[in-house]
């Protein structure tokens, strides 16, 4: 019991860098206590930038903008980047938008790259990095059956204009991802095994 307890007062505080409702869901299901704040880092591209590593680099970016503040905590970054024909899809932002997003992928492949980094700044540095790809292949979309999806759900804040756990998941013919909850916008199977290396017990 007392080597169990000293462990646990060991274990440094849990900081998820996003004010993204669905990350911090998602985190919320480990069953972990943490802090959500906000990174205040800019999303912009750069030239010539691949998607995967623009996910990574924000991520990184999220991550490093807290740890550097409290350098005592352990701080998870995320971002997502999606992708079609070597076109990246922002957040639509309004319902105009997010019909001419499901309008470009209907019967289209898409690749989202969600990235996550785990950082801690005390002490040793643990500094872990992941990128996750998920496949999603959309069906034929009829502009009808894209009115009636964006009416309903309006998915506005999110890349690609859809929701995937939400009815969104309708519009698709197969999903190919390792980690399910990645496409949502955190992949909490390998973030599991970071924070374990970070000294949380999980499950």
């Amino acid at each position: 019991m007392g080597d169990s307890y000293a462990q646990a007062e060991r274990v440094p505080q849990l900081i998820l860098a996003s004010t993204s409702p669905y990350r911090r869901e998602l985190l919320a299901r480990l069953g972990l206590e943490f802090e959500v704040a906000a990174p205040g880092v800019g999303e912009e591209h750069l030239r010539g930038e691949s998607p995967a590593d623009r996910a990574l680099r924000l991520a990184t970016a999220k991550a490093q903008s807290l740890s550097a503040r409290q350098p005592q905590v352990v701080v998870v970054g995320s971002d997502q980047v999606a992708a079609c024909g070597g076109e990246v899809l922002d957040k639509p932002g309004d319902s105009a938008r997010c019909r001419e997003q499901l309008t470009r992928l209907s019967g289209h492949t898409a690749h989202f790259y969600t990235a996550c980094v785990l950082l801690l700044g005390a002490g040793p540095a643990l500094h872990l990095a992941h990128v996750d790809t998920t496949t999603v292949v959309f069906r034929a979309l009829t502009a009808a059956e894209i009115d009636r999806y964006v009416a309903r759900e309006r998915p506005f804040d999110c890349a690609g204009g859809f929701r995937a756990e939400g009815s969104g998941i309708a519009l698709f013919d197969c999903i190919e991802s390792q980690d399910p909850t990645a496409l949502i916008g955190l992949p909490l199977i390998w973030l599991a095994g970071a924070l374990r290396a970070a000294g949380f017990q999980l499950p």
